[in-house]
C-alpha cells in the first residue's frame, strides 16, 4: 500500500478526495470537526465506488478501496504518518489558516500540506507558519474523483521539491494536474470559468439569448471538443496555418468583444437566469440531477478512456 493521506474535512471535496486516494491505494484517514463527517463521507464512498468499478474506473475492486477509508478520532490518528495531507475545510481565510497552524504543529517534517481551496491564495493561508515550505493548494474540480483536473499552486515560499512530489503523486492516483509557476487570483480554473460566465450573464443580460440557450451553445457546442481538447489546440486545429492563422483572422473581433462594458450579476439578470433555471429544474430536483450528473461524468470518462485505448490519446 502508498503512503498514507489525511483528509481534513469530509464534505462534498474531502469525500471526493477520499475515492482518488483510496482507488489509487493509499490509505485514507477521514477526519472532521464534525463527528458524524467521517461515516457520512465513508458511506457515500460505499455508494460510489461499485458504480466506478462496474465502469471500469477503478484498477482495483470496490471491497478494496473502501477498506482503505477509515474515519480518524482526532486530529493527531489522521495525520500519524501520514506523508500528505489535503483540507478541504470552509472556504473562509481564517478557518485556513487556524487548520493549517494546527497541521503544521503536528504533521511530520516531510509531510505536504495542500488545501482544497478554490480561491484563497496559499501564500495567505500559510504566511507566518513554520513549515510554510511544505505548505500549497491543490484544488480539485467538482467532483474530484470524476474530473481529474487539479490545481497544484504553490505559494512564493513553497519548495519546488515538494511540488514535484506532489504532482507526482497526484498522476499515480489518475489526476491530471495543473502545475501553476505562481499564485495568481482565482487559479487557471476560476479566471477561464469567470470569463466565460461573465459573457454568459451579459448575453442574457442585453437579451440576446435565454440561460438555456447560451447552456445549449456550451453542452451541445464548445464543450463537445473541450471534453478532449483545449482552447489553444482547438484553435490550433480551426485554421490552415494553425494557431497563429487564427490569430491573424480573429484576434480584431475578439479584442473588440472583450472592450465592450461588463454587466452586475447581482442585479436584474440574476433574477432572469433563476428563472430561467427554474422553470428548467425545480430547487427541489438539484440534488437528483446532481446525482445525474455525476453519472453523466462517468459515462464521459469510461467513453474517453475507451476512446484513449481505440483511437489514441
Amino acid at each position: 500500500m502508498t503512503a498514507p493521506v489525511a483528509c481534513i474535512g469530509s464534505g462534498l471535496i474531502g469525500r471526493a478526495w477520499a475515492i482518488v486516494f483510496a482507488r489509487a491505494g493509499h490509505e485514507v484517514r477521514l477526519w472532521d470537526e464534525n463527528p458524524d463527517a467521517p461515516a457520512a463521507a465513508r458511506a457515500f464512498a460505499a455508494e460510489m465506488l461499485p458504480e466506478l468499478e462496474r465502469l471500469g474506473l477503478i484498477d482495483c475492486t470496490a471491497a478494496d478501496a473502501l477498506g482503505r477509508i477509515t474515519p480518524a478520532a482526532t486530529l493527531e490518528e489522521a495525520l500519524d504518518g501520514a506523508l500528505h495531507v489535503q483540507e478541504s475545510t470552509f472556504e473562509r481565510i481564517d478557518v485556513k489558516r487556524e487548520i493549517f497552524a494546527r497541521l503544521d504543529a503536528i504533521a511530520a517534517p516531510d509531510t505536504v500540506l495542500a488545501s482544497s481551496s478554490s480561491a484563497l491564495l496559499p501564500s495567505a493561508i500559510s504566511e507566518g507558519l513554520e513549515g510554510r515550505h511544505r505548505c500549497m493548494v491543490n484544488h480539485p474540480i467538482n467532483p474530484a474523483y470524476l474530473v481529474p483536473a487539479a490545481e497544484l499552486v504553490p505559494a512564493p515560499w513553497t519548495d519546488p521539491a515538494l511540488m514535484d512530489r506532489t504532482a507526482t503523486m497526484l498522476r499515480a492516483a489518475g489526476m491530471r494536474p495543473i502545475v501553476m509557476q505562481r499564485e495568481v487570483d482565482g487559479f487557471v480554473m476560476n479566471r477561464l470559468q469567470g470569463a466565460l460566465l461573465h459573457e454568459a450573464f451579459r448575453l442574457v443580460e442585453a437579451g440576446y439569448a435565454s440561460a438555456e440557450d447560451v447552456d445549449i451553445g456550451l453542452r451541445e457546442g464548445l464543450a463537445l471538443r473541450w471534453s478532449f481538447i483545449g482552447p489553444f489546440e482547438t484553435i490550433d486545429l480551426n485554421a490552415p496555418g494553425g494557431v497563429r492563422d487564427y490569430v491573424a483572422r480573429y484576434a480584431g473581433i475578439y479584442t473588440d468583444m472583450a472592450a465592450q462594458p461588463g454587466v452586475d450579476w447581482t442585479g436584474p439578470v440574476l433574477d432572469k437566469i433563476e428563472a430561467d433555471r427554474r422553470a428548467e429544474l425545480p430547487e427541489d430536483s438539484l440534488a437528483r440531477r446532481q446525482a445525474w450528473r455525476d453519472r453523466r461524468l462517468m459515462a464521459l470518462a469510461a467513453h474517453k478512456a475507451r476512446a484513449a485505448k481505440d483511437i489514441g490519446d
